[in-house]
């Protein structure tokens, strides 16, 4: 199949903050000299910002992977998996056409996305709403014919069930992925004939499920906060952003107080008892610095650039020891010279520059 970019493209792409950490942490698992191998992760970060992948998007993320423009396109069109053209603001629906979904009823699934999307594939919505495709395999044969929309599963589909699925998404619901049939996961349609002790007091749905409904994301745009492991190879784990950033800046005053005096020589720097103003800077645009080291800092009054710029030498001694678990990042990642340019206003590239010096 002939795969081409869209006629129309964005004039420009820039990742997320959150998404641009995310992408420079998936860069940092390669040795020096190997970083395009991160090419597919931050081409498919790339789509799930936005949900389709421009031609700018391609050129950004062979740019900072120092590849030469054609290499980034050979590789977004060789996948099917990254869409070439704009997909539904809503969701894009992926229909599995292979043998048991095709005769188990995938046809109805087809003729419904053309009769309520669009007859011909990767074509909007007349409301711009849905776009959709048919695709092989998606491996969930045992609960034919299912589609994939947006990111989860929705299996035991049926032309209607398939129409009214479409109506609640468009109504802004986000239905339960899974069996749309009552089935837990893939055990018989009729019903457990063995096992039967194993499903008393189990969750109300089985973990893909489950993990969707907690997470919510299923037809969701990613910004970046929303993971749940940012770099976990570099120690920076992050909770999902709901419960990380519900409150963004105050950090806790008991927590900042009950700091104990430094367990080794240094000098404490001054610290807040909350952010100004109720704003705290984006600390993790510092290199070195993830989610939860953010929130370490928070909790020893550190909210700000300024205040990690004009950390002395005595200071920077102090911080890193009582950096619980992460002790001697402020030296390793040199947080200070970066902190320093970040607070003039100087650019995130800048100040990893500067680290990498």
């Amino acid at each position: 199949m002939l795969r081409r970019l869209a006629k129309d493209q964005p004039a420009s792409f820039a990742f997320t903050p959150a998404n641009l950490a995310w992408a420079k942490g998936q860069i940092s698992k390669y040795p020096e000299g190997r970083q395009a191998s991160a090419i597919i992760p931050l081409l498919w970060r790339a789509q799930e910002q936005e949900g389709w992948l421009s031609r700018p998007a391609i050129e950004h993320v062979s740019s900072m992977l120092g590849l030469a423009y054609i290499r980034g396109l050979e590789v977004a069109t060789f996948y099917f998996m990254f869409q070439l053209q704009p997909v539904g603001s809503v969701a894009h629906i992926q229909i599995c056409g292979t043998t048991s979904c095709m005769i188990c009823g995938a046809e109805d699934l087809v003729a419904v996305a053309k009769e309520l999307i669009s007859p011909t594939p990767h074509a909007l919505s007349a409301d711009g709403k849905f776009s959709w495709e048919e695709v092989e395999c998606m491996g969930a044969c045992a609960n034919a014919p299912m589609a994939q929309i947006g990111k989860d599963y929705y299996e035991d589909l049926t032309g209607d069930k398939l129409r009214e699925l479409i109506g609640r998404f468009s109504n802004g619901e986000v239905p339960v992925p899974g069996s749309q049939i009552g089935r837990y996961a893939a055990e018989p349609a009729g019903g457990l004939t063995s096992l039967q002790d194993f499903a008393k007091g189990r969750k109300p749905h089985n973990a893909s499920a489950q993990a969707a409904v907690d997470l919510g994301d299923t037809v969701k745009r990613i910004d970046g906060t929303e993971v749940a492991l940012t770099t976990p190879w570099l120690g920076k784990t992050a909770k999902p952003a709901a419960k990380v950033a519900a409150k963004p800046a105050a950090a806790k005053p008991a927590a900042a107080a009950s700091v104990a005096a430094p367990s080794v020589g240094g000098t404490k720097p001054k610290a807040l008892k909350a952010a100004r103003k109720g704003q705290a800077d984006d600390l993790k645009l510092i290199l070195g610095i993830g989610p939860k080291l953010e929130i370490l800092c928070h909790s020893l009054g550190f909210f700000h650039f300024d205040q990690i710029a004009g950390w002395s030498a005595d200071e920077i001694a102090w911080v890193d020891e009582n950096l619980e678990g992460f002790k001697g990042r402020v030296t390793r990642d040199k947080w200070v010279v970066q902190a320093k340019i970040l607070a003039e206003g100087g650019t995130v590239e800048a100040a990893e520059r500067a680290a990498k010096d």
